[in-house]
């Protein structure tokens, strides 16, 4: 229907499993690093679970923040019952492993699920916030690096196949790791704005110390061994996998 797309793979729920190891509890770094780990990865390993399309890039965004309307998040207990937007099926189990009532929905709905009540917050990187004027509905805003979530941009690989050699040639040479890596710096860099709106409204932000990061780590675990476990029943190594998604992050991130 279309020759190129921009979209989140988490936006089809147990389509691509693979690719969700970057968006388990507190696998994420900043966009940059991520986004050139997540490439290294698919070259690696995500090859089968992309073949349908041709890659140009995949890419995360800066870590989320919950931007909630009433309620500040301080500590793990604050989160009990509450309702918050989730992007994707990782992040919707980490927030029900927190105690929060996750709610699946796209990022046009949520302005308007804020306004109404029908969330108190939403999982969301401050980039967004600004263009959908979420800081103007809400109070509170916590960072605690618990995630990220994966996009991707395709091309029909028939439509790709069809181009002639040159053209392809400048499909590739556009495509891949240093791709990754723009976008990632964009995505980092798109925060700023984000939070100097909610801060210019007097609103709170919130950045959990270590030993609070420590708890929330401890409850979601659970939602990292579940990956593994499924993973590895498809006869991949779940374990290994998972390393080596945070080991990449950490070398990425050790090269800025």
């Amino acid at each position: 229907m279309v020759d190129l797309a921009w979209t989140l793979p988490g936006y089809t729920a147990g389509r691509f499993p693979l690719v969700e190891v970057f968006e388990l509890p507190f696998v994420a770094g900043s966009a940059e690093a991520t986004s050139q780990a997540l490439t290294v990865f698919y070259q690696r390993h995500l090859k089968d679970e992309f073949k349908d399309v041709k890659v140009i890039a995949l890419h995360v965004h800066a870590p989320g923040a919950l931007h909630m309307a009433k309620h500040p998040i301080r500590r793990l207990e604050d989160l009990k019952g509450l309702k918050i937007r989730a992007p994707s099926r990782a992040i919707t189990a980490a927030l029900a492993a927190l105690g929060a009532t996750p709610v699946g929905m796209p990022v046009p709905q949520v302005p308007e699920a804020i306004a109404r009540g029908v969330v108190d917050g939403a999982a969301l990187p401050y980039e967004v916030t600004l263009p959908l004027r979420i800081h103007e509905i809400t109070r509170y805003h916590t960072n605690s690096g618990l995630y990220t979530a994966v996009f991707l941009l395709a091309m029909n690989r028939a439509r790709y196949e069809s181009l002639p050699a040159d053209l392809k040639a400048v499909i590739d040479a556009n495509s891949g790791l240093s791709v990754a890596k723009w976008a990632g710096k964009i995505w980092d860099a798109a925060e700023a704005p984000g939070i100097a709106a909610a801060l210019a409204r007097g609103k709170e932000i919130i950045t959990l110390d270590r030993a609070e990061v420590a708890r929330w780590k401890a409850a979601t675990r659970p939602v990292i061994d579940q990956w593994i476990k499924d993973t590895t029943a498809r006869g991949l190594d779940g374990q290994a996998l998972y390393d080596e998604a945070k080991a990449l992050v950490a070398e990425f991130e050790a090269k800025k």
